[in-house]
């Protein structure tokens, strides 16, 4: 037997396990970056899919500050960066399909936009340049993403008898439809109204793990 068919009678296992112990998840496949992912035009099917924190006897809950989950399901109906959305709202995206190995699966908690400040290139006696909103350039529109806590912050650079630390979070989002590429320097917002500062983004094989610091209003 070669890789492709264990992979295969996997991926049959799998989706086995999905009809004893899956919900039935509705499956978005996003197509572009500039519109939301979890629309109904990207609605592909609802598949059966069960999630568990990593640990396929069971026998564990998630814990605080844990994104990733394992997933059975029929691994061959699956692409990375697809969105897997149960029927209470909870919401995954796939990060993972690698060979012989389990599906790994991010959890989603909040729902970002991404834009990205204009880059001044002019010299002299210029406008106004500091950032807002009007100069700001759409990347990303109503993706689901992880949001948790990072470290525990810095200073305000103020440093006011009564400022708290201004809070660093970890972000992950999935390869984004296009080749979109994040940087530093770009906003993120979320659905809760929080801003956040990309401080560092990595591109790696399971999707963007991003470092940002909230945004001071």
């Amino acid at each position: 037997m070669d890789g492709t068919k264990l992979q295969a009678k996997i991926n049959g296992g799998y989706a086995k396990a999905a009809q004893r112990l899956g919900l039935p998840c509705s499956q978005y496949r996003p197509t572009a970056a500039l519109s939301a992912a979890i629309a109904p035009g990207n609605l592909l099917r609802t598949l059966l899919a069960s999630f568990n924190a990593e640990d396929m006897s069971y026998s564990k809950p998630n814990k605080y500050g844990k994104a990733t989950w394992y997933c059975l399901a029929d691994g061959s109906l699956l692409a990375v960066g697809d969105y897997l959305v149960q029927p209470d709202g909870s919401v995954f995206f796939i990060a993972g399909l690698q060979d012989l190995l389990p599906i790994f699966v991010v959890g989603c908690n909040r729902t970002v936009d991404v834009l990205r400040p204009q880059q001044l290139s002019g010299v002299g006696a210029v406008g106004y340049g500091g950032n807002t909103a009007a100069t700001e350039t759409s990347l990303v529109t109503q993706f689901a993403a992880s949001i948790l806590q990072g470290t525990k912050g810095e200073k305000s650079p103020v440093d006011l008898p009564g400022d708290v630390r201004i809070p660093w979070w970890a972000i992950l989002l999935p390869v984004l439809p296009g080749g979109v590429a994040l940087r530093t320097g770009d906003i993120i917002n979320d659905d809760l109204a929080r801003r956040y500062i990309i401080s560092s983004a990595e591109l790696t094989d399971l999707g963007w793990r991003i470092t940002a610091m909230q945004a001071e209003t």
